[in-house]
């Protein structure tokens, strides 16, 4: 089976010092956001190949991964989804996010709904109603929450930010620091490709959202602007 095959594939990878340093980094302590998450040390890029020597694992394969606890099982899971949708009819793109979205609870930290949601929900949903999203802004799920706004990446890559506007109004509270840098990030994406509607954000917003998110969505600007966003009150 494919997915054992995966399996023995990144147990030759894992590092355990780099283990170690990936538990701290991703907050794997008792009441953080990554608790109970193990990992194996193994790093994106050699994820990336295992994923691409096993892109033909059927999705009970797949759903067998993501139901793990080991870090890295899930995320090489993700991998292969975004590998598979890429080379998918539209009809097999249907299913395979429906899949996705069965999976939100599997999809539990940054780097797994960073590394997937744009490539696999949002590009589905450009030229397709997009409710699906304004949904998953509203969850009480902190990973929901934060696809919703990544997903965005796909319109914004096209020069569609609507959605990214709406859905970053829609967690201008959230007190969260991972939607806070989430929705931050997406709009710094979107002043990169349109300044002006990030400044029409900012300066209706600026001075309510929350600094963490306000810095990283000026982190790019120039220093006086940047300042000056900063000491607004």
């Amino acid at each position: 089976m494919a997915q054992t095959k995966i399996e023995k594939e990144l147990r030759v990878q894992a590092n355990p010092e780099k283990a170690k340093i990936l538990s701290y980094f991703f907050k794997t302590g008792v009441g953080q956001y990554g608790a109970g998450d193990v990992f194996w040390g193994v790093m994106v890029p050699q994820q990336r190949t295992v994923a691409k020597n096993n892109i033909s694992a059927s999705r009970d394969e797949i759903q067998i991964l993501l139901n793990s606890k080991v870090h890295e099982f899930r995320l090489t899971a993700l991998l292969t989804l975004v590998l598979q949708y890429e080379k998918a009819t539209d009809p097999e793109k249907k299913i395979l996010v429906k899949f996705y979205l069965k999976n939100t609870n599997n999809i539990n930290n940054w780097d797994l709904v960073d590394l997937s949601a744009p490539k696999i929900l949002g590009h589905y949903l450009l030229g397709k109603d997009r409710k699906v999203l304004y949904k998953l802004a509203i969850s009480k799920n902190l990973w929901e929450r934060r696809i919703a706004i990544l997903s965005t990446y796909a319109f914004i890559k096209e020069k569609q930010f609507e959605d990214t506007i709406k859905i970053a109004t829609i967690l201008l509270d959230d007190n969260h620091d991972l939607i806070q840098k989430a929705v931050g990030w997406m709009l710094r994406e979107v002043g990169k490709r349109n300044v002006k509607t990030e400044l029409k954000f900012l300066d209706k917003y600026s001075k309510t959202m929350p600094r963490t998110m306000l810095r990283y969505a000026i982190e790019k600007f120039p220093e006086n602007q940047r300042q000056e966003f900063l000491n607004k009150k």
